[in-house]
């Protein structure tokens, strides 16, 4: 059974990292230790702490005196401790005894960061003379010689720099917080991502990367938008919008990196690709398997609709944002990129100016072309063009331009013909198509509404045997 005093050393270490568990728990073990006078003895902590941890944890000059090494404690915590005490003795003992010289706590630190804090020369040489790592980080990225920097330990400071050790230039991102128990829990550790480097993928466009062997869809926010008030706001918008939604057929947040440099935000990846790959590899659906997508659209979307306390409104619903998984399920991706401002419950206002707003995409609504007042049924018309497309296997007004075709349907109001044969799919369908993509947004149903016709088309077209493929409706 786990001592005391280990589950104490563990619960102290990770008061300061992310996660409600976490910190429970070192509450709990804290809570344990003050039950009993004897086992205070037992908690300590290091005289000072990395240069870059934003609590300042030193022990006044008495009790650093008074530090004795308690019970229990494994080698690496042992190591710690005299290197904090600048026995030389101690930490040669322990290294002959087998113990790794670069050994860590669960802040990163090791030996030498202990030293390099508190200027114990004799004991730095004695690492380096047992390899140690030089430029190790912890947690929050220190390494030894900018510990000795800080805290003006120069002799140390000097001693590492004629090694070559390196002093990390630290970088602050516009979310760092000022106290580790502020960190969300969202946080990832950076280390822990292994993103694709490559030239041909576009800024602000997430990419393949891998969180720990499993593959992941990242986002890394550009370098120059640090400066940039306009591009943080956007960055932090589509994470809190993330952040906030569960629902099968809407996109997964994994997490984000907020407190270190670059910013990133994580999110499921989806090797089946997009909707509009599908499509352009596939052409037209079948009746059935335009129903069924049809739903998974509607079902996200009209989840988004209805958050609280503040609707989401996609305004750049497609087929790109639009993503499938492994089981060809539909999910909603691409929200919160958009900026608009609510100016009532219902109705909203572009934030000008908006460089995500593409008013060459085909499915843009009219209202945001014109840059007018605008409500939920935004959504509604692009959700038209999208079932419009599967149907007919081609892109509304193919072979126009997509700037051309989305300037006549915005702006003249022409809507692209069916040319398939209407035995080939239920009237009711078309009608559904014509009301969603209608000119005056009141005429638009809402997604609630949308379900609701679309299982009855299900409904009635399986009881006529109209279905040439076999198809069952999630909640069937």
């Amino acid at each position: 059974m786990e001592s005391v005093a280990a589950q104490l050393k563990r619960g102290i270490s990770r008061q300061f990292s992310s996660g409600s568990l976490r910190r429970n728990l070192s509450r709990q073990f804290t809570r344990q230790a003050s039950l009993d006078p004897r086992r205070n003895n037992l908690r300590f902590s290091f005289g000072r702490q990395s240069s870059l941890d934003p609590i300042r944890r030193s022990l006044a000059a008495d009790d650093q005196a008074d530090l004795s090494v308690p019970e229990n404690l494994d080698s690496t915590m042992q190591l710690l401790f005299m290197a904090c005490r600048g026995d030389v003795k101690g930490v040669e003992d322990l290294l002959n005894q087998g113990i790794d010289v670069n050994s860590i706590d669960l802040d990163g630190r090791t030996a030498l960061h202990i030293a390099a804090c508190e200027g114990h020369v004799d004991v730095a040489k004695l690492l380096l003379s047992r390899r140690a790592n030089i430029d190790a980080r912890d947690r929050w990225g220190s390494t030894a010689a900018a510990d000795a920097k800080y805290y003006g330990n120069t002799e140390v400071y000097y001693m590492l720099k004629a090694r070559g050790a390196k002093v990390p230039k630290t970088k602050k991102t516009p979310m760092t917080v000022a106290n580790p128990r502020e960190v969300p829990e969202y946080e990832l550790n950076p280390l822990e991502l292994q993103v694709r480097k490559s030239d041909g993928i576009s800024k602000g466009v997430y990419q393949v990367a891998k969180w720990n062997g499993t593959k992941v869809a990242v986002k890394i926010l550009d370098k120059d938008s640090y400066s940039d008030p306009d591009s943080i706001n956007a960055f932090k918008n589509e994470l809190t919008l993330l952040e906030r939604v569960r629902h099968p057929n809407v996109v997964q947040f994994v997490g984000a990196v907020t407190q270190n440099v670059p910013m990133m935000i994580v999110r499921e990846y989806h090797a089946k690709g997009d909707l509009a790959s599908y499509l352009q590899k596939k052409g037209r659906l079948s009746p059935s398997k335009v129903l069924r997508f049809a739903i998974d659209i509607a079902r996200g979307m009209n989840y988004l609709h209805e958050c609280k306390p503040d609707p989401v409104i996609h305004c750049d619903l497609k087929p790109k944002n639009i993503l499938m998984d492994n089981g060809g399920q539909l999910k909603i991706a691409g929200f919160g990129t958009v900026r608009f401002s609510l100016i009532s419950t219902d109705k909203a206002k572009l934030v000008q100016p908006d460089p995500n707003i593409d008013l060459s995409s085909l499915y843009v609504a009219p209202e945001i072309y014109k840059d007018v007042v605008f409500d939920r049924s935004v959504d509604a018309y692009s959700f038209g063009l999208i079932v419009y497309e599967m149907i007919e296997g081609i892109q509304p007004l193919h072979p126009r331009p997509p700037e051309e075709a989305a300037k006549l349907m915005c702006l003249e109001g022409i809507r692209p013909p069916f040319k398939i044969k209407a035995k080939s799919y239920p009237q009711d369908v078309k009608e559904l198509i014509e009301e969603c993509w209608h000119p005056e947004p009141v005429v638009r149903p809402t997604f609630s509404q949308i379900i609701v016709r679309l299982d009855k088309i299900f409904a009635t077209c399986s009881k006529q045997g109209r279905w040439k493929d076999t198809f069952k409706l999630p909640w069937k």
